[in-house]
């Protein structure tokens, strides 16, 4: 399967085994459903095992910095979550000391439907070598964390109150907020679910600086209104789930009159920024950082 990893892409693959992948990722079908259901296109020795193998994700390829950097300092906190499950632990990143100058802007970063899962820690590590002091709490802390698989990470998850993760994820952006070492400006990103629930995060949170979502389900119309950040939104083309409410969304963003960008990037899957699945895009997922960091530095340091 590793010659095959390093050979294919997602796109090689029939359009209805990644429909298929996509239904199980977020929990609508389990393994046997899927491994059933793609058994129909298995072709050329590629068996319904083998392409699950095979868009499941490869963590040895999520490090773009390690935690040992030594351009900055990552440790675990646990943050109070009265409204949500009590507590909730984050494991945060921000510059080495010797670069700090001055109070730094926060960013809180919400992971996938699967908890704090390794890329996802690579995302903040990321935020810290940009300068800027980063957050991710961990959903399934009241389940003991993240349990060192998507598979199971996504079945704890699917068992836990959204409504108390959600407040889960106000907690890291208030612990951010009232932390000494940063400006006092919040921003926030999070990818699939998470990108959902930035959408939330923003709705919930007046002081949001500036809000990210990546491919994340979009808040009801009538809660478009309470949104004072700025938003960055990212879209994958053939994200057809996702992409079905961004024409309310954005709807109501104009009537509310908010400030948003919309980036819909062309031939990309759901998923195209993790970099530890075959649906990853290299050239889509720069862009989309990129566009990010930039986002950032304009709303949260001036």
């Amino acid at each position: 399967m590793k010659q095959e990893k390093e050979l294919l892409k997602a796109w090689d693959l029939p359009r209805e085994v990644l429909d298929l992948f996509d239904q199980y990722v977020h929990g609508d079908i389990d393994r046997r459903g899927f491994l059933e259901s793609a058994s129909r296109f298995a072709a050329g020795g590629l068996t319904a095992a083998a392409m699950l193998d095979f868009l499941s994700p490869n963590y040895a390829l999520a490090q773009q910095v390690q935690p040992n950097d030594q351009r900055i300092q990552t440790e675990w906190v646990t943050v109070n979550s009265p409204d949500g499950y009590g507590t909730v632990r984050c494991y945060t990143a921000r510059p080495a000391a010797r670069a700090i100058r001055s109070t730094l802007p926060a960013v809180l970063v919400i992971h996938e439907n699967r908890g704090l899962n390794p890329y996802i820690a690579d995302v903040v590590r990321r935020l810290a070598v940009a300068n800027f002091i980063a957050l991710a709490p961990d959903g399934l802390t009241s389940l003991g964390g993240y349990p060192g698989t998507d598979e199971v990470g996504t079945t704890m998850q699917a068992k836990l109150d959204q409504a108390k993760m959600l407040q889960d994820f106000i907690a890291g952006a208030r612990h951010l907020r009232e932390n000494n070492q940063t400006n006092g400006k919040v921003g926030a990103v999070g990818f699939c679910f998470g990108g959902g629930m930035t959408n939330q995060v923003a709705v919930w949170l007046p002081y949001l600086q500036a809000a990210a979502p990546f491919y994340g389900p979009q808040p009801k119309a009538e809660d478009v209104t309470r949104i004072q950040a700025p938003l960055l939104i990212h879209y994958a083309s053939m994200d057809e789930r996702i992409n079905a409410g961004w024409t309310a969304y954005e709807n109501g963003l104009k009537a509310a009159k908010k400030k948003y960008t919309m980036h819909m990037y062309p031939n990309t899957m759901h998923g195209f920024h993790n970099d530890t699945t075959p649906r990853y895009d290299a050239a889509a997922a720069k862009l989309a950082w990129d566009r990010t960091i930039t986002f950032f530095n304009e709303n949260l340091r001036a």
